[in-house]
């Protein structure tokens, strides 16, 4: 069960020295299983003991930001220290289902008003405050801006936030979505300078001809999102080439410009080029492998190489 896997993949990953693990929302989506986002979460962590785990992110245009705040705090008390809150304005979803959640169409254009909303919620109350998240209130749960373009990178600038792009399928304003975060960063109470993550795709083998066969699963994937097709993750398969048309391999390979494919030594010096390009704090590491013992397989191969380069 994918959940599960889920959930074994973040025992592992905390045995390696991962950070943090995160689960996105997204709805109407037959090979995701992370559309109730927040009981991903508590799955997940209350499988682990130290592993930061969190939303990457909640679409908060698909929720009141109180019913965020109550879920969040909850998750905090019950995992204190470990809960990360990653914010989106895109819906995660196609606007038929977007009605199916009763949002409104045009929240998406309150973004920075809800995430300050969320953010007095999560706050400790003030004097003569009526309505509090219970758990919520003075929980803080650190929040994260994200973004695939550079409206995301100004948000988290005005509100000192820490900041993560989604290179790892919207690669074109990485440079200057990072740019503007830097130079307009105006401190905060929760982050006195930027900290800026890197969203990369990454899968490593054995060798680099193992590890591009693995990676077909994930540009059938791709190839299927263009056709309006809604399937589960496929097998590798041996030719890539059979699968999609030109115009689909122009059209994934420019979305998955910041991928890392190949053998320890073809990932160690594609994570060096990235990390100068980028300056990244902090790489955020999607590994798309269809089998769950080859998927963990590259996670830990990853977090050895990413050791390495620490050292």
């Amino acid at each position: 069960m994918a959940l599960d896997e889920a959930r074994e993949l973040g025992r592992n990953a905390e045995a390696w020295g991962y950070t943090r693990l995160w689960i996105a929302e997204h709805h109407n989506m037959a090979g995701v299983t992370t559309a109730a986002t927040s009981l991903v979460i508590s799955h997940i962590a209350a499988g682990t003991k130290t592993l930061r785990v969190g939303a990457g992110g909640i679409m908060l245009p698909n929720h009141a930001p109180y019913v965020i705040a109550e879920q969040f705090g909850t998750l905090e008390t019950l995992y204190p220290g470990r809960i990360d809150l990653g914010l989106g304005r895109a819906p995660g979803t196609d606007q038929a289902t977007l009605r199916a959640l009763r949002r409104d169409p045009n929240a998406a254009e309150y973004f920075p008003d809800d995430v300050k909303e969320l953010q007095a919620f999560l706050a400790p109350v003030e004097p003569g405050q009526r309505i509090e998240a219970v758990p919520g209130s003075g929980t803080n749960v650190p929040l994260w801006i994200l973004g695939s373009s550079t409206f995301g990178a100004q948000v988290a600038a005005k509100f000192g936030l820490p900041f993560g792009f989604a290179s790892h399928f919207a690669p074109d304003s990485l440079d200057p979505a990072l740019q503007i975060y830097r130079s307009k960063f105006q401190p905060s109470a929760q982050q006195a300078k930027p900290y800026a993550l890197v969203g990369v795709n990454v899968i490593a083998a054995e060798t680099d001809a193992e590890a591009r066969h693995l990676a077909t699963s994930q540009q059938m994937s791709f190839a299927d999102l263009f056709r309006g097709e809604r399937r589960l993750m496929q097998p590798p398969i041996d030719d890539i080439e059979t699968y999609w048309s030109p115009r689909e391999k122009a059209q994934a390979r420019s979305m998955l410009q910041f991928s890392i494919v190949g053998s320890r030594d073809t990932v160690r010096t594609g994570l060096g080029v990235l990390l100068e390009r980028t300056h990244a704090d902090e790489l955020m590491v999607v590994s798309d492998v269809f089998d769950p013992a080859e998927r963990l397989k590259s996670f830990e191969r990853i977090a050895e190489i990413g050791q390495s380069l620490q050292s």
